[in-house]
């Protein structure tokens, strides 16, 4: 059985798939990740309680609202933790698992941000395509996966030891620098958990593109074979924008679940890497850095950044007892570009647009 039904806001993670104000609802709902599901909330939260939805805005979650959500997993270290469930029925009771509009069955809160908001299950979001009702997913508006990416441009990798290490806010600078220089720069943030924000930001630092794992049909990249979905991006960032070089943030952490790990792994990727950047809090976290860096990945880091860097006791230490350069990016933006811009060849001549 199908009905429409007026939903207040489209959460991010849905964006691609076309849903708008009034939604098509089938009571058969797909319980796999990737498929859309309309839900109501079921309460209000104090902290932990905004989405981000299509338009890119943040809206707080009343009690009553009812939106559209993705189905996915989550294993944030500093976040919530949650599956997607076995089955999923109207009236079943869900959680918000981040500001993406990730839906799902919350296993393990955390203290500062409290139980997940609670969400009932009205039901699945369907799609009209080629004359048939189907149900929305991610996956059905996915770049296509590369398996071996044969060429690409300079690629400058950012990774950090934990979230909130300050990723972003070096991709931003970079980009912002690099195309001063310029450089015609692409963006991509390779893993995480569905949010746009991150890489709005970076386009409104000068990106001519940008491209995030959600493109190619991915909720969260916890427990995915990433790399030939991030190949898949960057051939896609490189035959419709035409850059130079593309900066791609990892997200979350180099150890954890969300693949980082495989990506710095992979011997076609480093290959065309010209530089790492890695954002750490405290110098435990860049002595491990350093550590796997050299052992695992046989790679060279390129500079330092995030707070451990924000004053000069850490910058001293990194450089003269470590060995490797280490740049604030909010103090020194412009040292952090230069050093990058080292190890790039010049920008292309291009013609000047008229």
């Amino acid at each position: 059985m199908m009905n429409t039904i007026p939903v207040t806001y489209v959460s991010s993670t849905a964006a691609k798939t076309g849903l708008v104000s009034d939604v098509s609802l089938s009571d058969y709902v797909v319980a796999q990740e990737g498929y859309c599901v309309v839900v109501e909330a079921l309460e209000s939260k104090a902290v932990y309680n905004q989405i981000e939805c299509a338009d890119g805005e943040f809206r707080t979650i009343a009690k009553g609202d009812v939106f559209v959500g993705v189905l996915g997993e989550r294993r944030a270290l500093k976040g919530y933790s949650g599956v997607v469930p076995r089955v999923a029925l109207p009236g079943d009771t869900l959680n918000v698992l981040n500001m993406g509009g990730i839906i799902g069955n919350c296993v393990s809160d955390h203290p500062d941000l409290g139980p997940a908001l609670r969400v009932k299950v009205l039901g699945a979001a369907m799609v009209e395509t080629d004359g048939m009702w189907v149900h929305a997913r991610l996956q059905d508006h996915a770049l296509h996966e590369v398996d071996s990416l044969t060429s690409s441009v300079p690629l400058i990798f950012i990774s950090g030891t934990a979230m909130n290490t300050g990723k972003t806010w070096a991709a931003c600078e970079l980009v912002q620098r690099l195309t001063r220089r310029g450089y015609r720069v692409a963006a991509a943030k390779a893993t995480g958990a569905s949010l746009m924000r991150d890489v709005q930001l970076i386009e409104r630092h000068g990106a001519v593109a940008t491209a995030t794992f959600t493109d190619s049909g991915v909720v969260c990249s916890t427990s995915k074979a990433m790399t030939p979905k991030v190949k898949g991006l960057i051939k896609h960032l490189s035959d419709t924008a035409d850059p130079d070089c593309i900066v791609i943030e990892l997200g979350d952490g180099i150890v954890g679940y969300y693949g980082v790990d495989e990506l710095l792994q992979d011997k076609q990727l480093q290959k065309f890497c010209a530089a790492h950047v890695v954002a750490a809090v405290d110098l435990a976290g860049v002595w491990a850095a350093q550590h796997l860096f050299k052992d695992r990945y046989h790679a060279d880091i390129t500079v330092v950044t995030g707070p451990v860097t924000d004053n000069g006791v850490g910058i001293q230490y990194i450089e003269q007892v470590m060995g490797i350069p280490a740049i604030n990016a909010r103090e020194d933006p412009n040292d952090l570009g230069d050093r990058v811009a080292s190890k790039l060849p010049d920008p292309k001549p291009r013609e000047a647009s008229v």
